[in-house]
């Protein structure tokens, strides 16, 4: 969502959620685009959407405005063709100990935020982007208790001597064990910008192994991301992303989609390698 939306004019770094309000028709296109490849889940242009991230842009009071309104406009594309994926992101900070934020303060933000999703139409809630496990257990019981009934939970892991780990150290299996002890009805892996497809198809099986059964989502980046002048590209190719989908299939991945560089093209190839 985030590339498709500055390809339409967001300036990186600009508050994407106020698009909800302010440029309702470009966040539609997007839906539609997508639609239109072949996806069968929409994500919500609310990545940014607790009011700690809103606060940046000047529009902390504003969760339940902006959240309600980017479901509506998911809702609305999707209709009975797709379900809608409520979207959660980082909040922006670091919990105590490691930074001053309170665990019950984003608790209630990430609570307000997922209450808001919902009522917007929202089918499900996608927690995604998470380093701190500690968080993304906070996001995944705040949702529950907002009254979400399917929540998807997924972490960002980058590549070490020591095999996949998140920002903060975090493994796979103690990621994943976390999240599903705090309700998450699916688990899996999203972005990492160092991370190549062959990187995903292994580290698709470590999800696989620590899931306990639960369905695994991968949605991988078309590729590191590289700057070009003020743009930054990324370079895997619709057919390149799309060959890759037998091996996570393989792999043990249940879901599959696309992140950051991921446009229309590439679902649209990985969908119909899918259906061959």
């Amino acid at each position: 969502m985030g590339t498709q939306l500055q390809q339409l004019g967001l300036a990186p770094g600009a508050g994407g959620e106020l698009w909800n309000v302010e440029h309702p028709d470009r966040v539609q296109s997007v839906h539609r685009a997508y639609l239109a490849a072949g996806a069968t889940l929409l994500t919500t242009n609310t990545f940014g959407g607790t009011s700690y991230v809103l606060e940046g842009h000047g529009a902390a009071t504003r969760v339940d405005e902006l959240n309600q309104a980017g479901a509506r406009l998911a809702r609305a594309v999707a209709g009975d063709r797709a379900w809608v994926l409520g979207d959660i992101g980082p909040f922006g900070g670091m919990l105590e100990p490691f930074g001053d934020a309170l665990p019950d303060e984003v608790s209630a933000a990430f609570h307000h935020q997922a209450r808001a999703l919902l009522a917007g139409g929202a089918d499900a809630i996608l927690i995604e982007t998470m380093s701190d496990s500690a968080e993304a257990e906070l996001a995944v019981e705040a949702s529950k208790s907002a009254g979400a009934e399917f929540v998807i939970a997924t972490f960002t892991f980058q590549r070490t001597k020591a095999g996949y780990r998140t920002m903060m150290g975090t493994t796979v299996a103690e990621a994943l064990v976390t999240v599903i002890a705090a309700g998450a009805d699916a688990v899996g892996a999203n972005c990492g910008t160092e991370l190549s497809l062959d990187d995903y198809v292994m580290l698709t099986a470590e999800l696989v192994l620590a899931a306990n059964g639960l369905p695994v989502i991968v949605q991988p980046n078309a590729g590191s991301p590289r700057l070009a002048g003020d743009r930054i590209c990324y370079d895997e190719s619709a057919l390149e992303f799309a060959a890759v989908v037998p091996r996570l299939l393989a792999a043990g991945a249940r879901i599959i989609g696309g992140c950051c560089g991921c446009t229309p093209e590439h679902i649209a190839a990985m969908t119909s390698h899918f259906h061959r």
